[in-house]
């Protein structure tokens, strides 16, 4: 056998001890980077499902907890067979309707029973009252159950067979001020559109689900899984997640992690993974507790269908030919197409765990990372424009709760505790410039008797023409106001002792005249005072008051102005 023979025998011995090497060295490194960058991948994709689910219905919840403290309704609840009432809620109950994502809604009223429902096709505008829940029927077992237990809020999986849908039931107590249960509000997402949208989000490789704290299965893209009304259902009779895996192990480990998720209280961000095996292939299962809604999270990532290891063949015959050149490229390809973005999108998801939507720059490399980090971003923009417009929606109620606080629902003027503010912002401005001002206390003449004679809604009439005609007089920067019953208070500023009586007389004369017109005379006596630097509330009050007794006890329909200490207090 000749030398060259020999040689290229060795050689060709050489090469295929090489490429049996390097085929084996690359199976095993292959498939660790692979197990490695998995378990990123899988705690990444947990905490993205999360919050996908976490932003549908955060929003919603929320609705729906302002609905079941919606003043409203809770008089409805206790008093539900009130026509007024009643009218009222269901007002309220469309207005909700119409900012609620499925434009439906639903309220059960424990009193009576009564459910009432609408849908986005407003089927059953004045019609809302549908059926009566009862305590005997299975299907309405849910409502009771739930009510025994006290659970201020519930998610609830659930056909309506009185209705004929099945929905994503979010489920909110009504309580009143003694908490005392008066019933249920919430609302339904279209299970099938929600399932799309959420759960079946047409990923190769990636399956998720969602399990209530026993295990059931709430939201899983085949249907026939899902364990329909679980609330009502005993244990041992759910379709639980150890139902999706054959081998026993598997089964174990995978309610072993959510058992371990609850021995760690909903800390936040934690991840459980593990691999399972599903119809013989391998898959990385990562599980993670929502405590918002008292659910797990669970994404099995198929490691076979993300990242094939026939991906990576071609690197075989590169490192055939230089070990130290394959070894750098696959390197370099790692790095740049796996491990930075994964790195990366760790760092912006716990940014955005910390409440900040300023992302840095995020590397999208053309394959199921990029894709990810181009979901992610676009969750992240949607919730911060939903956060803002949140924070808009609050500050925007807060400033109109605040100005109905200060105003009479009667006669549309400022109420006793607006009175109170401006009146004491006036005593420091008095007090800071040493510049007095003017009060104006007047009641009705005889209002009592109109009542009693007339009836209260003529009393409610003339309360609301005395304050038109009070408005009219006055100038527009003074402030009138009703400090209650047939009372009402004018403060005048600017204003000196001629301003106030001549204000005083003209709102007494406009009053007497204008009422004359309306063929109901009415007259009113008016107190006034002219309050100095250094006088309190009290003094103030006291001051006016004394002077509007005054004018009654001579006779009525006469303004009296009480003068400076020390001086008696004369008619005008």
């Amino acid at each position: 056998m000749s030398l060259k023979t020999r040689l290229l025998g060795l050689a060709s011995l050489l090469i295929i001890l090489a490429a049996s090497a390097s085929w084996l060295a690359y199976r095993e490194l292959s498939e660790d980077i692979i197990e490695r960058w998995g378990k990123q991948v899988t705690e990444i994709q947990v905490r993205y499902d999360s919050a996908r689910l976490l932003q549908s219905l955060e929003r919603e919840i929320g609705l729906a907890r302002q609905m079941a403290q919606s003043s409203t309704l809770l008089q409805w609840a206790a008093s539900p067979d009130n026509p007024e009432l009643t009218s009222a809620a269901i007002r309220q109950m469309e207005s909700f309707r119409n900012n609620f994502r499925d434009n439906s809604y639903f309220v059960a009223l424990r009193e009576n029973g009564h459910y009432y429902y609408n849908n986005s096709d407003n089927q059953y505008a004045n019609d809302q009252f549908r059926y009566v829940l009862d305590p005997e029927k299975p299907d309405d077992a849910w409502f009771f159950q739930l009510i025994e237990e006290g659970r201020d809020f519930h998610l609830n999986v659930n056909p309506d067979q009185e209705l004929g849908v099945t929905k994503l039931w979010i489920d909110m107590l009504m309580r009143d001020e003694r908490n005392e249960i008066l019933g249920m509000v919430g609302t339904g997402l279209n299970l099938d559109t929600f399932l799309q949208d959420i759960v079946d989000i047409g990923q190769e490789g990636i399956t998720t689900l969602f399990v209530d704290y026993n295990g059931a299965i709430q939201l899983y893209r085949d249907r026939n899984y899902i364990d329909f009304a679980s609330i009502i259902k005993p244990e041992g009779q759910k379709n639980t997640v150890d139902l999706l895996f054959e081998d026993r192990q598997d089964k174990q480990q995978i309610l072993g992690m959510l058992q371990m998720l609850k021995q760690r209280n909903g800390e936040d961000g934690a991840v459980e993974s593990g691999f399972v095996t599903i119809d013989g292939r391998k898959h990385l299962a990562g599980v993670a507790f929502l405590p918002a809604i008292g659910w797990f999270e669970i994404t099995l990532l198929d490691l076979n269908a993300l990242v094939p290891t026939s991906y990576l063949w071609p690197l075989v015959a590169v490192f055939l030919m230089s070990l130290l050149v394959s070894l750098i490229a696959f390197h370099l390809i790692i790095q740049s197409r796996i491990l930075k973005p994964v790195l990366s999108l760790e760092a912006a998801v716990m940014r955005l765990r910390e409440g900040r939507f300023d992302l840095p720059y995020l590397p999208k490399p053309d394959n199921e990372i990029g894709r990810l980090v181009d979901h992610f971003e676009k969750m992240t923009s949607t919730m911060r424009d939903t956060t803002a417009e949140l924070e808009r929606n609050v500050a925007k109620r807060t400033e109109e709760l605040h100005q109905l606080a200060r105003v009479d629902a009667l006669t549309g003027l400022k109420n006793r505790r607006g009175l109170d503010e401006v009146i004491e912002q006036e005593i420091q401005r008095a007090e800071r410039e040493g510049k007095g001002f003017g009060l104006i206390w007047l009641d009705i003449d005889h209002f009592k008797t109109i009542n009693d004679t007339r009836g209260h809604q003529a009393g409610d009439d003339i309360l609301c023409r005395v304050a038109l005609w009070l408005k009219a007089t006055v100038r527009p920067y003074d402030h009138p106001g009703r400090w209650g019953g047939d009372e009402f208070v004018v403060l005048l500023s600017p204003c000196d002792k001629d301003t106030l009586e001549q204000i005083a007389n003209r709102v007494r004369a406009s009053v007497e005249q204008e009422s004359q017109r309306t063929g109901t005379s009415v007259t009113i006596s008016v107190g006034g005072y002219f309050s100095q630097p250094g006088d309190d509330m009290d003094t103030l009050l006291r001051n006016a008051d004394q002077a509007l007794y005054q004018a009654k006890r001579g006779g009525r329909n006469r303004v009296c102005i009480h003068a400076a200490p020390g001086e008696e207090t004369h008619p005008a």
